[in-house]
């Protein structure tokens, strides 16, 4: 029976690892919204790679049934979050769809960069929010440093702090408890018009798309006409349910509640996430706020690993896309590796999820080229270009100005080795730093602006190693910026290989364009005539190095005789290699094609 005063909505905020899933677990297993038999480890996270890795990509939402000690039963939806800064969007919708949530600490790592910065996310939309201190039975928690910490940064007191283990279920019941004497019931009229929020959207291939929804204001039912707020398009709702977490159908959905809502969408671009469902007949005139396109950060070539599974390639990257409307990908042609796709993702980390779900879903191996990130040009004419293909950069003198990304970037960590990391940020990275907070005992958190492709690229591997593995990172973009970048293009045998360019910070060109030449050189196999490599910026050559030719002892039958005769089959030879350097070609393996896109990224 519908009660609004019984409904409480809650996300659970954690960084990567600190045990969210696990804990939700025990919360499903506490309230018996699972049978026995159907409960396994990690019930939440449905794709494999999410179990491999201990990660969470997509968000689950689930509703479960509370008696609390009041003898009341109260319904408790609780939306999943993504870990990862790369779905820090997914992580904003959720947290705007609740009144409540649960701040998630690990006891044996404290307060991660990312769990600070969702923990703002959650004080802007207003939310009250409960802090458990997770897994106390580990041997190594330390358990008083961790509150000390969510004092310093957020302001917590001992008294607030939940101590749990989501492994053991300790403490499990008070984090019940406090959910539903903490954490407001949701406002709002069932009998307005109709206000809801989708916060996921999924394919099915037999129902079309089903949205994950939360309903503001006003109620929905089969039969009802709906329209989506930014598009304009109008469907006809044919079901409503609740997760439990598998989908069960209801009679409606009313103000307050979680659900699912599907009505016949055939694209999940049609349910874009962040926008508002409102009536068809009856629409509002404002939408909830927050909803922005979700764009993608970061391109990489993505070719078949045999040329003949393009076709697939291009099946499985339309299916992937149903599911994940944050990918998209336009054909590209590359003279090294054939026909295949420039495709934008929103990080790395999704950059590699996105490659093993082809590898696993759909069984095709791909290459990726290493990724860049999307610079915005400013032709002399006014126009602004957007590049995601460094080959299509411009040449010199048709561009006024060049910006790329810039992102504010938050380091915690351990304080004696704080000098080493505003070193390595400022004079590697071309970071700038702002400023130092206290974090805790012994710890601070540095704040940076720094360009986002320095940050792309083994940052984090080489963040770890300078602070022996104790420094956690997050960014958040915070726009374009005027930056003096160049593109290197390379040249084998005086022929320039598009697919082989890259952009670079001017102060970097040389540096990076000498590497890759003498890359190129022990990875490009001898041919009969003398290869030159050649790295070319703003209309001149910066860097050479030259493939010797093969070449066949043609004095061997000499023995003996003037040494005119000598010199004139050397002579013979000579211009018989000049005249196949004019008409022959260099093949270029596809190791040392990516070989030298991997060190043309990671040393810049």
């Amino acid at each position: 029976m519908y009660n609004k005063e019984l409904i409480r909505n809650i996300s659970i905020i954690a960084h990567i690892d600190h045990g969210k899933t696990t804990l939700v677990d025990r919360i499903l297993e506490i309230t018996s919204a699972i049978e026995q038999r159907k409960m396994h480890e990690q019930y939440l996270d449905t794709m494999d790679i999410e179990r491999e890795r201990g990660i969470t990509i997509k968000a689950t939402p689930v509703k479960v049934m509370y008696t609390a000690d009041d003898g009341k039963t109260y319904e408790i939806n609780i939306i999943d979050t993504p870990g990862h800064v790369d779905f820090s969007y997914e992580v904003s919708r959720s947290l705007a769809a609740c009144e409540g949530a649960i701040l998630l600490v690990d006891a044996s790592q404290g307060v991660e960069a990312q769990t600070f910065a969702n923990t703002y996310l959650a004080l802007e939309n207003d939310l009250e929010i409960i802090p458990v201190i997770n897994k106390i039975d580990l041997p190594n928690a330390n358990i008083q440093e961790t509150i000390s910490e969510l004092e310093d940064l957020i302001g917590f007191t001992e008294e607030d702090c939940i101590k749990a283990s989501g492994k053991t279920g300790e403490g499990v019941k008070e984090i019940l408890k406090a959910i539903v004497d903490k954490i407001p019931a949701p406002s709002g009229d069932s009998g307005a018009p109709l206000k809801a929020l989708i916060f996921d959207a999924e394919y099915d291939k037999y129902r079309g798309v089903i949205v994950h929804a939360r309903i503001f204001e006003g109620t929905v039912r089969p039969g009802d006409k709906i329209m989506m707020f930014s598009s304009g398009e109008t469907f006809e709702v044919t079901e409503v349910g609740i997760f439990t977490p598998e989908l069960i159908p209801a009679d409606s959905l009313s103000a307050g509640e979680v659900g699912y809502i599907i009505a016949g969408i055939k694209e999940v671009s049609s349910a874009r996430i962040g926008d508002t469902i409102t009536s068809a007949d009856n629409p509002i005139s404002e939408p909830l706020p927050g909803f922005r396109e979700v764009k993608p950060m970061v391109y990489a070539g993505m070719f078949p690993g045999l040329p003949e599974y393009y076709g697939e390639l291009r099946k499985a990257l339309e299916k992937l896309k149903l599911n994940d409307p944050a990918l998209v990908f336009e054909p590209e042609n590359s003279p090294a590796l054939g026909f295949g796709f420039r495709v934008g993702f929103l990080g790395l980390l999704h950059m590699d999820v996105v490659r093993e779900r082809l590898e696993r879903e759909f069984e095709i191996a791909v290459i990726l080229t290493a990724p860049n990130v999307v610079y915005r040009v400013k032709m002399k004419n006014g126009e602004i270009v957007e590049i995601t293909n460094p080959a299509k950069f411009p040449n010199d003198g048709e561009f006024e100005e060049v910006e790329e990304p810039y992102v504010e970037l938050s380091i915690i960590t351990p304080s004696e080795y704080m000098g080493n990391i505003i070193g390595f940020v400022t004079s590697e990275k071309r970071g700038e730093f702002k400023e130092v907070e206290n974090a805790g005992k012994n710890r601070v958190v540095l704040k940076f602006i720094a360009p986002l492709s320095e940050i792309m690229f083994d940052f984090f591997d080489k963040l770890k190693a300078i602070s022996r593995g104790f420094a956690s990172m997050d960014y958040e973009i915070i726009g374009y910026r005027p930056s003096d970048l160049v593109k290197v293009t390379i040249l084998v045998n005086k022929e320039v290989v598009d697919a082989l360019s890259f952009i670079v910070h001017k102060d970097k060109e040389y540096a990076v364009a000498k590497k890759v030449v003498e890359k190129l050189k022990d990875l490009i196999p001898q041919h009969q005539f003398q290869i030159p490599i050649q790295a070319k910026s703003r209309g001149r050559i910066i860097a050479r190095t030259d493939i010797k030719a093969l070449r066949k002892d043609v004095l061997a039958k000499c023995y003996g005789g003037d040494i005119t005769r000598k010199m004139k089959l050397l002579e013979k030879q000579r211009e018989g290699k000049k005249r196949l350097r004019e008409i022959g070609r260099v093949t270029i393996p596809q190791t040392a094609f990516l070989a030298l896109l991997k060190i043309g990224e990671e040393d810049k």
